[in-house]
């Protein structure tokens, strides 16, 4: 019975836990109620994900109203997988955070982000899990606008100018997405995506003329690469991630951009199709052409950035570019390289930050100048980090590993004609090069980590607490898990492109 509303509780309990917490008030009791709820998604997500691995694609109809008239909930293998990644690292990072929120945030705030925390996760389980399109961008406004103010929470008062910046462009982003879906329900009076998608056949065939079809995929796809941080609209994402609370950007850097990913592959594959997104519009070469520019110079950028967080931030951008071309290959092994990516990067990069969080609790500063010799006085968080690197790097025995090799393999696998043979050969050879960039900026923490003296300043610091270190090695010890034996998160993967690319038959 209760496996019947297991889509709608992913929403609904996180959802009303939130104003709870302003009620309860005391930060204790809030903290373990949060905490509680969040372990309670993550539960329910893996069981959504066995349920489908069992029967196929969830549906659920709020109401009783049936699809095309009511809203509907809808998981598959993709949105299954999401769901498990996006509560999974909600619960990791809030069960790592109460530390290091005393430290950052005013005890007067806290209740407020504990508040906000559940909204940004309610949004982006949110939209993961509808299968309408106006309620995706509902659901992608409760995630942004609890996203804004949990940045403004950070501690440097520059937080309020990342904050307003990240308010500025997700806002023009949020805008383009409104517009986009509403040409598309001007054109064909539905929104809910497997309505639209076969309403919109007729405009998508081989002699797609129709204007309207074709400024509202524009739309969306700007609005939704905007929100994706794609180059070169990224603009908001290294400030944002910088200076928001660490754990702040543990979680967002491990989910909210990958739930965007999310939204595209369900317009491009979903909603208008590969046939209309990568033939008839050419965004697979414009999304290729922007992911390796991306990667390579966000690597580039990474390499000569001073603070450790921004640092990280410019690494994101670049990893952000290796999923988006993978899914620009519009292919079963192109989207699987993707979806792997996804997995993987956000337990490497939530490792990462939530590593970089434990040194901001014994540290004044996170420059580099300042970290000499840490690996001395906090030798456990500043090998975590390494490790997180190392599957940056995508070394093998590590997760990222296994997630370039799939993109490499699908990039040397496609392309008949003796352009798209030299366009895709050149991307591989780009993705290696750009993990030689990653090693470089990743070496850059190494040597001052290990191989300088402390200064006064690291000479007075003490390792992380428990409750810290071990979130934070349970998520990077899965990064090592999952690249000696992958078969867990590539079944995933391969699963969640079928359920995709089946949708587009």
């Amino acid at each position: 019975m209760i496996d019947a509303h297991l889509p709608v509780l992913q929403i609904v309990i996180p959802l009303l836990t939130s104003p709870l917490c302003i009620l309860v008030r005391a930060n204790r009791r809030v903290m373990a109620l949060v905490i509680a709820t969040c372990w309670l998604v993550f539960a329910m997500s893996c069981r959504l994900l066995y349920l489908v691995s069992q029967q196929g694609a969830i549906t659920y109809q709020l109401g009783g109203w049936p699809a095309p008239w009511g809203i509907e909930y809808r998981v598959d293998g993709l949105s299954a997988l999401i769901l498990l990644i996006v509560s999974g690292m909600g619960a990791i990072v809030i069960t790592y955070a109460p530390t290091s929120v005393d430290r950052e945030i005013p005890v007067e705030q806290q209740t407020l982000f504990y508040t906000l925390y559940l909204l940004s996760l309610t949004g982006l389980l949110g939209i993961v899990i509808t299968g309408d399109l106006f309620n995706l961008f509902v659901f992608l406004e409760i995630s942004s606008l609890s996203t804004y103010a949990l940045i403004s929470l950070g501690k440097h008062r520059r937080a309020l100018v990342a904050a307003f910046q990240y308010l500025v462009m997700g806002t023009i982003g949020a805008t383009f997405i409104l517009i986009g879906i509403g040409l598309t329900y001007q054109i064909t009076g539905g929104l809910n995506m497997a309505d639209l998608a076969s309403l919109l056949t007729q405009y998508t065939g081989d002699h797609a003329t129709n204007r309207t079809v074709l400024v509202a995929f524009a739309f969306l796809s700007v609005g939704i690469s905007l929100k994706m941080a794609v180059f070169p609209l990224h603009q908001w994402l290294p400030n944002a991630y910088t200076f928001a609370p660490s754990v702040v950007t543990a979680f967002l850097a491990a989910t909210a951009t990958k739930v965007s990913v999310y939204v595209l592959l369900r317009v491009t594959y979903t909603i208008f199709k590969p046939h209309f997104a990568f033939e008839l519009m050419p965004l697979d070469v414009e999304l290729m052409g922007l992911a390796l520019i991306g990667i390579l110079w966000s690597s580039t950028a990474a390499i000569f950035q001073q603070n450790l967080k921004r640092l990280l931030a410019f690494s994101s951008i670049a990893q952000i570019g290796y999923i988006v071309l993978g899914l620009s290959l519009a292919s079963v092994g192109g989207v699987t390289a993707s979806v792997l990516h996804i997995f993987n990067h956000a337990l490497i990069k939530g490792g990462l930050f939530m590593a970089t969080g434990c040194l901001a609790l014994r540290l004044p500063s996170l420059d580099l100048k300042h970290l000499h010799g840490i690996g001395r006085r906090m030798p456990w968080t500043a090998t975590a980090w390494a490790i997180g690197g190392l599957g940056l790097i995508g070394v093998p025995l590590t997760s990222g590993f296994v997630s370039k090799w799939y993109l490499i393999v699908s990039l040397l696998g496609t392309g008949t004609e003796t352009n798209e043979w030299r366009l895709d050969h050149l991307a591989a050879v780009l993705v290696i090069g750009a993990s030689l960039l990653a090693a470089i900026y990743v070496w850059r923490f190494v040597d001052v980590a290990f191989f300088r003296e402390p200064t006064a300043e690291v000479e007075a610091a003490t390792e992380a607490p428990l409750r810290m270190l071990l979130p934070t090695y349970f998520v990077i010890g899965l990064t090592l898990v999952f690249g000696v034996w992958p078969t867990l998160p590539t079944q995933l993967a391969a699963q969640a492109a079928s359920a995709v690319i089946g949708s587009t038959h």
